[in-house]
Formats: structure tokens, C-alpha cells, sequence
């Protein structure tokens, strides 16, 4: 198959969208895309005079902003690989990655800075602010006189000021060739980088650009939600953004409801990219409560009424996203099944896809009016999935998945590139999962999470906890297993208990009751036998699915 390159995407983005609107950290300063452009080409005679070259590896470390993103663009056009690090990890996980990808620069944000110990990252050049592109730390000669004469050098290069002209940027490698290293969060275990070839870039930017053409066009506007350094957020709030010459808003702060809300109010985006939980929070707190009460569920029973009130409601959620969204695009975790059947009802404009850092990262997507409620939508163009079982409409098995989008493997790692990716190139997800003859892929869990009775009963404890979340008061829940019998950890909805004035007992015996009505709804193979309360959310990753390994032999 024949790729583009899409480096020649960038390049012709920048000079088409010149005066427009590019980069902005909302409530912040806004950067054209010639001020982008401008600043790539600092950053490039900096790598330059460094020594630098294409290939070496780049590392990103901070929150999202918009000089992030413009050292990130810097890095590609440049053709070195860029290293993005989740600031979320820890800072010792962060010098692991800085060494294990052998970076030789590392871009660092002002939150994150204090947290590195140079001489815990001994093969690292120089550091440079994601603030400013100062120079924190320099061990290079070379480096520290380059960044000290930069706008001398700038200047000498381009005399009479840096036009649309000037914006020539080497073409990629080969399509097979790494771009980036993208290092996983994992729900189970150590980071592993991920190599993301350039075809696997450009597949994934050109669905939006063929499949999306209404958002992906110059001027439209998103809001950048999850992080940067992930490939669900690097990909579709960011690059896929920038190539078709939209505007991107980075939050630069802790995503909460709040800021967000504000944000889509002021911002009004055509798209909106989230994780299910933004979703549920949304529909549990602002929503469903108004829906329970008796004299409404007497009116939900009323044909025409109810469409009335489902219509209201869907105006309502239209409204919250800044009332310009074409769609939602769902993905990341688990949606609860639930709250999707109801947001089906009401028309509501969402489709679920389905993904994984090592496919950079879609699987699956179909747009809003073709989605099938309960699934995963179908194989993204250049993909190919085929579930690993006898009869895969009703056998559960591996989802397994090839095409363009696929990863070269992981970086340093053969083993867990061999365990994986095999002689025929399918890559082999871990996760379970069914599909109808149309193609829709419906997943039904981890296959490392997936819990066995002593009859040989196979128990996907996301299924069971789906249900659990959405009885009262239940925030989150995680299901495991001890010897024969299933128990469930529970994170209650503090605020609200809080708020009806319920102690420990109280809540203690409204989950006993939960767990009773949870069993009359699930198989007698699936029964749980007991539960624990934390006060506090369990562990998630950055894409806020929980760390279930941290919780696996917790006693009850």
C-alpha cells in the first residue's frame, strides 16, 4: 500500500492556514499557524548547531500546552522521533523512559521540572523549557552556544523576516520508518514503548481527513481534553487537528467538569473527544437525577411524552458541549451499558471506538448515524480484525487486528514484541470481544482480566460491574476474585452521600442492599459474596481506566 508522506501533510497545512489561528492555551495567548511555523524554525537551526540528527530520539515531559505541541511538530518536521512522556508518571518513571529511549534532548514543562534529577538521566544533552525553549540544562558545548546565539542565527538565516516561502521541511522516511515512541500506561504492569511508524500516522490522520470532512476543515475548533503524550489524545486533538488547519484549545489544567463546561460554553467545539466517564459523570449528576423521580416515570411511560422529555434532554446535553458538536467520539475505557442505551434513546449524537496505543491508535470507528448501539462501530479503514474462536458472533475470543495502523513493535523489547505481533502480521489485542456479520465489534473485556469459576465458567467482571455502577450511590467498582467466590470494591459517590446525610452505616447497609439486587440481575455462576468500601477513587491511568493489577489481592 502506498502512503503519503505526512510530513508534506504538515508543511502544506502550515502555508494554506498561514493566518489562521492555530495553538491556544485557553485563556491564554493563540498562535497562528505562521507562528508555529516561525518557531519550528528556531527549534530546527537549534537541532541543527546542537548536532542533532534525524532519528535521534526527542522527550517530552508536561502538561499540554501549546509550546508542547509546536516542540513536538519541531521534533517530526525535523525527523527525529519524539518521545512523548504521560505527566501523569512519576518522575522516576520518566527518567526510565528518558533512558530506556535513549533521548538526547528532553522538552520539560514547569510542573514537571522540579521532579527531574539530571543525574538520574546521564545520556541526556540538554533540557529545554516547554515554556520558553530555554535551556535548563546543558551538557554540550555545541547546545549551549547554539540556544545562546539562536536569534542571531535565526536572523542571519532569514534577514529580511520568515515568510510562507521559507517553510520547507524534509520529507519523511520511509513509511515503515519509526516517528514516534510512545510509551504505554498500562492498566497491568511497566511501561513499553510503543514504535509508531510514520504510515501509521498518516492512516490514522487521513480517516479524519476522508471520513470527518465537515469537522477536520480549517477554523473548526476542539478542545484538547486528554493528555498530549497519549496517542488517543496526540492523534485526534492534535495532529489530525493541525494537518486539516483547525484550532486547537489546550485546557493546560486539570480537566475537571467545571473547566470543561466553561470551556465548550466559550469555545463551542465541532467535535468532541472523550473517555466514557466524562460522559456518566455528566448524565449521573446533571441528567438521570431529574428523571427519578415518580411523577416523571409515569410520564416516561407515555409515548409521545417520553419522545418530548428525550428530545429536551438531548438539547440539553447538545448545550453543555457548546451546542455545535457534529459528534462525540467515545473511547478509551468501557461505556456503561446503561447510560449508552439511554443516550441512544434520546438521538444523542455519540459513536464508541475502539483502540490501542500499539495501533496509534484506532481499530474501529463508524460514524454517528450508522453506529450500532453496544458496540465498537466497525474496522477503521486500512484495519483489518478477525476474532480468534470458533464461531465469533456468539464464541467470545482474542480480538486481533492488522493493517496500517499497526505498530513496529516494541522498542527494545522482542520478547513482548514476539508475544504479540505474529508471522502474519495480526497483532494480538488481549482483549475479548464479538463480531456480527456486518462487522461491528462488541468487546467484552481484558483476556487478563477475566475471571474463571471452578466449573470452568468464563466471568467478564466489566459486564458485572457495569451493572453495579449504576445503582445508587455507586461511583465505581472493580470485581475480583478470592479461591471460588467474587467480591466487590466499591468507591461510593462521597459528595452525594454526604450531602443526604448518611454515615458509614448508613452507606455500609445501602451497598448491601445494592449487592443483593446486583445478584438478582446476574447469573448464579457470576453471584458476589461480599464487599469492600473505599472512601477514595481507585488508581487510573491518564485515559482513567483503573489500575485493577493494584487491587487484584486487596482483602475483603
Amino acid at each position: 500500500m502506498e502512503y503519503e508522506d505526512f510530513i508534506a501533510l504538515i508543511e502544506r497545512s502550515v502555508k494554506e492556514n498561514w493566518d489562521h489561528d492555530a495553538l491556544t492555551d485557553y485563556e491564554g495567548a493563540t498562535l497562528q499557524y505562521k507562528d508555529v511555523a516561525r518557531k519550528i524554525e528556531k527549534l530546527h537551526i537549534l537541532f541543527e548547531n546542537a548536532g542533532v540528527e534525524p532519528g535521534d530520539r526527542v522527550a517530552f515531559y508536561g502538561r499540554n500546552t501549546s509550546q508542547w505541541a509546536v516542540g513536538f511538530l519541531a521534533v517530526m518536521t525535523y525527523g527525529a522521533v519524539a518521545v512523548p512522556i504521560l505527566h501523569e508518571f512519576k518522575a522516576e518513571q520518566a527518567h526510565n523512559i528518558i533512558n530506556h529511549s535513549e533521548a538526547r534532548l528532553l522538552f520539560v514543562g514547569d510542573q514537571a521540572w522540579p521532579g527531574i534529577v539530571p543525574d538520574e538521566i546521564p545520556l541526556v544533552e540538554g533540557i529545554i523549557s516547554n515554556v520558553d525553549y530555554s535551556l535548563l540544562l546543558s551538557r554540550s558545548e555545541r547546545l549551549t552556544e547554539a540556544r545562546e546565539n539562536l536569534n542571531a542565527l535565526y536572523g542571519q538565516k532569514y534577514p529580511k523576516f520568515f515568510r510562507r516561502e521559507h517553510v520547507s521541511y524534509r520529507p519523511q522516511p520511509d513509511g515503515e520508518a519509526m516517528a514516534i515512541i510512545n510509551y504505554t500506561s498500562g492498566t497491568s504492569g511497566a511501561p513499553k514503548g510503543v514504535m509508531i511508524p510514520y504510515r501509521a500516522i498518516w492512516s490514522n490522520a487521513k480517516l479524519g481527513l476522508d471520513l470527518l470532512p465537515s469537522i477536520f476543515s480549517p477554523g473548526h475548533r476542539v478542545v484538547a481534553m486528554l493528555p498530549a503524550a497519549h496517542m488517543y489524545g496526540l492523534m485526534f486533538e492534535f495532529l489530525c487537528e493541525f494537518v486539516s488547519g483547525m484550532h486547537v484549545y489546550y485546557l493546560t489544567r486539570v480537566p475537571s467538569p467545571r473547566v470543561i463546561f466553561k470551556a465548550f460554553g466559550e469555545v463551542k467545539p465541532h467535535m468532541v473527544i472523550a473517555v466514557p466517564l466524562i460522559i456518566e459523570k455528566i448524565l449521573r449528576k446533571s441528567v438521570l437525577p431529574r428523571l427519578e423521580s415518580i411523577s416523571m416515570k409515569m410520564l416516561l411511560r407515555l409515548p409521545v411524552v417520553q419522545q418530548r422529555i428525550l428530545d429536551r434532554v438531548r438539547q440539553q446535553l447538545m448545550e453543555a458541549f457548546g451546542g455545535n458538536v457534529y459528534e462525540i467520539i467515545v473511547g478509551g475505557a468501557a461505556f456503561n451499558a446503561d447510560i449508552e442505551n439511554f443516550l441512544h434513546k434520546t438521538g444523542f449524537p455519540y459513536t464508541v471506538g475502539f483502540g490501542t496505543t500499539e495501533t496509534a491508535p484506532l481499530v474501529t470507528y463508524t460514524d454517528w448515524h450508522l453506529f450500532r448501539a453496544g458496540s465498537c462501530g466497525q474496522a477503521a479503514p486500512r484495519m483489518e480484525i478477525k476474532i480468534n474462536s470458533a464461531n465469533p458472533q456468539i464464541e467470545v475470543g482474542e480480538i486481533l487486528v492488522r493493517g496500517a495502523n499497526v505498530m513496529l513493535g516494541y522498542y527494545r523489547n522482542p520478547e513482548a514484541t514476539a508475544a504479540v505481533l505474529d508471522a502474519q502480521g495480526w497483532y494480538h489485542t488481549g482483549d475479548l470481544g464479538l463480531m456480527d456479520l456486518e462487522g461491528n465489534l462488541y468487546i467484552k473485556g481484558r483476556s487478563k482480566n477475566m475471571l474463571l469459576t471452578p466449573n470452568g465458567q468464563n466471568v467478564f467482571p466489566e459486564e458485572v460491574e457495569s451493572k453495579m455502577n449504576t445503582l445508587p450511590l455507586v461511583s465505581e467498582c472493580i470485581m475480583i476474585q478470592k479461591e471460588d467466590k467474587f467480591y466487590m470494591l466499591i468507591h461510593p459517590d462521597m459528595d452525594e452521600a454526604e450531602r443526604l446525610g448518611m454515615n458509614h452505616a448508613a452507606l455500609e447497609a445501602l451497598m448491601e442492599q445494592n449487592i443483593k439486587d446486583l445478584n438478582l440481575a446476574i447469573n448464579k455462576y457470576e453471584q458476589i459474596s461480599g464487599f469492600r468500601i473505599y472512601d477514595e477513587e481507585f488508581q487510573k491511568t491518564p485515559k482513567r481506566s483503573i489500575k485493577r493489577y493494584l487491587y487484584a489481592n486487596e482483602e475483603v
